[in-house]
């Protein structure tokens, strides 16, 4: 039986873009998913996110289907769309129930549950899941104004791991990408350099059954 820590990834889609998309990096979700392996022993990584089904074409569609190719547990649910007192015609899509209900029943399985989101919303859970005996890092950014992390959920967490410090680990491989230099950009965000603004882009991926060296 390994007796490594069972760890558990749950990555809040659409927080962590706008997390990444305001650091101005581009995030390699197989260097990602290495880490946490080289941690312990990777019982699951889910990815949640709301989808707009009657688009013909969603940005977001390569980087799903890569996902659910290489070792993502995807978790999607079509938006919803309504007219708020105004009259504006506005899209919903919120996962935070189903995020919650998947931690909650994993959570006598892992020692260690790592979430990937700066919604406060998970501060109640956080804490239901420590009640549990699980240890919870929380993993968004303080180097952003403001900071794209709650401050109630930052203090709920067992450990609070700022993205930055996990540039050069996860972010798109420097050698694909010659130009970024990843180790020095984290030390510029950590000694309080402003965000670079750079689009954050999908990469198409490979047709199935294909393998690919660098995730988007």
């Amino acid at each position: 039986m390994d007796q490594r820590e069972r760890i558990a990834v749950f990555i809040d889609g659409a927080n962590l873009y706008a997390t990444t998309k305001t650091l101005g990096f581009d995030i390699d979700y197989k260097r990602l998913l290495k880490e946490f392996q080289s941690r312990g022993y990777l019982l699951r990584a889910f990815y949640y996110t709301a989808l707009v089904e009657d688009q013909e074409y969603s940005s977001i569609r390569p980087l799903i289907d890569w996902l659910d190719y290489n070792g993502y547990c995807v978790v999607t649910k079509p938006t919803k769309e309504f007219v708020d007192s105004t009259g504006r015609r506005k899209v919903k899509g919120n996962m935070d129930i189903e995020l919650a209900i998947d931690a909650l029943e994993l959570a006598q399985h892992v020692n260690h549950i790592v979430l990937f989101s700066g919604d406060g919303d998970f501060r109640s859970l956080v804490e239901a899941l420590q009640r549990r005996g699980v240890r919870v890092s929380v993993v968004s950014t303080i180097s952003t104004q403001p900071p794209m992390v709650a401050d109630e959920l930052r203090r709920q967490a067992d450990e609070f791991i700022d993205i930055v410090s996990l540039l050069p680990k996860i972010g798109r491989d420097p050698a694909e990408r010659p130009q970024r230099d990843y180790a020095e950009r984290a030390a510029r965000f950590q000694n309080g350099g402003p965000g670079l603004e750079r689009r954050y882009g999908i990469r198409t991926q490979n047709p199935p059954g294909e393998e690919d060296d660098v995730g988007p």
